[in-house]
């Protein structure tokens, strides 16, 4: 039964050096009850908070070097992902359905009770016509029939608030230019843009729900987002 803001909690994440992944990881540590992290990628996230540990691997295919370190978990908050754009559609394909099917399946096999909170995108869809909203799509549906509960979290535009820097440099200018006008699209359009710390504070609000939602839009996230104070 998860209800209790004070409940303590135990976090598996992907993507921690990911744009996102940074401010869910700021949210996860930032939160008392959060009593262990567990950090699954290939490069060191370098996180001097001791409840993290590092779960180093050189691909996701290949999981034998932590299998017993891939339970006890309570929830697995899923960030990592390929960029949409100058990704070619086979390497999306694997990375966003392939890889991320052998993570949550592995994730389930070990952790029966726990929750797979997936951060997908807005408009995924797997009959789209576009070929990120169709992948997209696709991975939704194969999580949801996974044998435990699984949330898809599907946010717009996300803007950095706390110095999050992408891992791809050709991507940071964007970021940086658009900043402002991202800003305020979060202030006056919360059904289409979010925040990364709202996205983190979701994600531990989804994890502590009772009988959470199998998919949260964008306006869903900020809502959430704003059951969880800002500085705790």
């Amino acid at each position: 039964f998860r209800s209790s803001a004070s409940m303590p909690m135990r976090i598996l994440m992907t993507g921690a050096t990911g744009l996102v992944g940074q401010g869910v990881l700021r949210e996860v540590l930032a939160d008392p009850a959060v009593t262990r992290v567990g950090l699954l990628g290939r490069r060191n996230a370098n996180c001097a908070d001791p409840r993290v540990e590092e779960l180093l691997v050189e691909r996701f295919e290949a999981l034998d070097a932590v299998a017993d370190r891939l339970a006890p978990w309570d929830a697995c908050f899923y960030c990592a992902g390929a960029p949409p754009l100058g990704t070619p559609q086979a390497q999306y394909r694997h990375v966003t359905l392939d890889l991320t099917l052998h993570v949550a399946t592995e994730f389930a096999r070990c952790n029966p009770q726990g929750r797979f909170l997936y951060v997908s995108g807005a408009h995924a869809d797997p009959t789209s016509r576009f070929m990120p909203l169709r992948i997209k799509g696709e991975i939704e549906a194969a999580l949801q029939t996974l044998p435990i509960a699984s949330v898809m979290l599907r946010p717009g535009g996300i803007q950095p608030v706390h110095g999050e820097r992408s891992p791809h440099a050709w991507m940071r200018p964007m970021y940086a230019l658009g900043g402002p006008f991202m800003g305020l699209g979060v202030r006056v359009m919360p059904g289409v843009m979010t925040t990364t710390a709202a996205v983190g504070r979701a994600l531990l609000a989804l994890a502590r729900m009772a009988d959470p939602p199998s998919v949260v839009e964008n306006a869903g996230i900020n809502r959430l987002a704003a059951t969880t104070p800002a500085d705790r």
